[in-house]
C-alpha cells in the first residue's frame, strides 16, 4: 500500500437541527443551512454544501461566481431557476449544474409552499457569504424576515463568492 492509500479523510454526521444555519435577508428570505464546508472538515479540494429555503414569492436574485462552479438539487416546492436568461422548472429531483461566470436566480412561485433544494459550490466560499448576511437561527426561533440585506452587501459578496455586482 502506498501512503496515499493508507490516509483516511474526515468524517461528518450531522442530524437536522444542526449545521450552521443562517436567516437570510430580503429578498431571498427564508434560510439556509450550511452542511459541510472547510471549518466542519479537512479536505483536498474546498468545497461547501448546504440547504436553501425560499418562502412563497420569495427570490434569489440574478447573481454569477466567478471561480467557482454550483450544482443545485431542488427538493420540494416549485419555482423557477433562470440560467444566462433562460427559464427552467425547480421541480423535485430537477438538479441545475452552473458553472462559473453563468448569471442564474431563483424564484419560488408558489403562493403558499416553500421552495427547498440543495447546494454544492467548489470552490467554497458561498457558506461565509450567507453567515455574514444573514442572522444565526436556532431551532424554536420565530422567523425574523423579512429584514434588509446589509448596507456593506457588494463588498461582502465581492470578497467572498460572487462577480461584482452592480446595486440595486
Amino acid at each position: 500500500m502506498t501512503a496515499n492509500t493508507e490516509r483516511k479523510g474526515d468524517v461528518l454526521i450531522l442530524r437536522p437541527e444542526e449545521g450552521r444555519n443562517f436567516w437570510q435577508p430580503m429578498p431571498a428570505n427564508g434560510h439556509i443551512s450550511v452542511r459541510v464546508a472547510p471549518g466542519f472538515v479537512k479536505v483536498e479540494t474546498p468545497f461547501s454544501l448546504g440547504t436553501q429555503t425560499l418562502p412563497p414569492q420569495g427570490y434569489v436574485r440574478e447573481h454569477a461566481h466567478p471561480v467557482h462552479d454550483e450544482v443545485l438539487h431542488f427538493i420540494s416546492g416549485k419555482g423557477k431557476a433562470v440560467v444566462e436568461g433562460v427559464e427552467y422548472d425547480a421541480l423535485p429531483g430537477t438538479t441545475i449544474f452552473v458553472g462559473r461566470n453563468r448569471k442564474h436566480k431563483f424564484i419560488n412561485t408558489s403562493a403558499d409552499q416553500d421552495l427547498h433544494w440543495l447546494w454544492f459550490i467548489q470552490p467554497n466560499g458561498l457558506e461565509d457569504f450567507f453567515e455574514e448576511i444573514g442572522r444565526p437561527r436556532e431551532p424554536g426561533q420565530p422567523d425574523p424576515t423579512p429584514f434588509p440585506r446589509p448596507e456593506d452587501v457588494l463588498e461582502i459578496e465581492r470578497r467572498t463568492a460572487f462577480v461584482a455586482a452592480k446595486p440595486e
